[in-house]
């Protein structure tokens, strides 16, 4: 039996499977989850039914246009008959992240191309159209490069926010990035730097450099800590429940945000341990 959590707690790491821990957290505790689930590459997932779906907010099981989100996803599964393997794996985790999310709060939910369409169709469906933010593409130039089709250099940050009417957005919390064009700006501009605007230009995380934990999906923190600056406070609690190598740890740690982090992976736990000996591990 895990040790109950309350906002009054310390910040929290958790060894073991995110469907068994996250149904002990309370409802609306945190402003961001952010999610970085394994990418369908082929490998089998573990399978868990759901029956129960929270449509937008009002709790119906409608939202794209109106139409049955089980209908919708039917329609999916004619076109792609793996796809019902991973949305099984990953559908009732992203309703366990909804309901965790404060009525401010805000879903970052990262993936790769081989979903994110099925991603986007899904979640206008099961939270609701009125609640999709943003569609963040992280781009970035490193690894091999195919000469048979285009290299795929990106990946995909869809944002959902819990309430359209409340959620917490703070553009100029969040650091600037150098113009393309700085000769088209004044030099005033051109030092100060501009807003992101939805791509992201950064970097992975350099082998040699000073984050390099060793994981191999490690995140940079530059592209976490963006996400964390715009949609939360000081003092607010950040969740993430495909923690990996503690990256949201790290940087909610040090923008004064407090953290719980979930994985089954022993080896995220033990990079974990050494990056973030300040919390709890559970």
């Amino acid at each position: 039996m895990l040790p109950p959590w309350t906002p009054e707690s310390a910040d929290r790491v958790v060894h073991g499977d995110n469907l068994e821990i996250l149904p002990g957290l309370p409802d609306g505790a945190f402003t961001v989850v952010y999610l970085d689930p394994p990418f369908n590459t082929g490998r089998s997932q573990t399978r868990h039914e759901t029956h129960s779906v929270r449509g937008s907010r009002t709790g119906a099981v409608t939202g794209f246009k109106g139409v049955q989100y089980e209908r919708i996803r039917g329609d999916l599964m004619k076109y792609d008959d793996r796809f019902d393997d991973y949305w099984s794996f990953l559908e009732p985790r992203l309703a366990e992240a909804w309901r965790l999310l404060a009525d401010d709060g805000t879903l970052y939910l990262h993936l790769d191309y081989r979903e994110a369409h099925y991603a986007k169709v899904l979640l206008d469906a099961l939270f609701g159209r009125a609640s999709f933010l943003n569609e963040i593409i992280w781009a970035y130039d490193y690894g091999a490069k195919s000469r048979s089709h285009w290299p795929t250099k990106h990946d995909t940050i869809l944002v959902y926010v819990k309430d359209p009417a409340k959620y917490h957005f703070d553009s100029e919390a969040v650091d600037r990035e150098p113009y393309m064009a700085p000769g088209l700006v004044t030099p005033e501009k051109a030092a100060r730097g501009k807003l992101p605007t939805d791509v992201w230009w950064h970097t992975i995380v350099s082998p040699t450099g000073r984050e390099k934990t060793g994981y191999p999906t490690q995140k940079p923190e530059g592209v976490v800590r963006r996400i964390v600056q715009a949609s939360s406070r000081e003092g607010d609690w950040v969740l993430d429940f495909f923690a990996g190598s503690g990256t949201t740890g790290a940087v909610a740690a040090a923008l004064g945000r407090r953290f719980v982090l979930v994985d089954s992976n022993p080896e995220a736990i033990a990079v974990m341990q050494r990056r973030l000996p300040g919390a709890d591990f559970v």
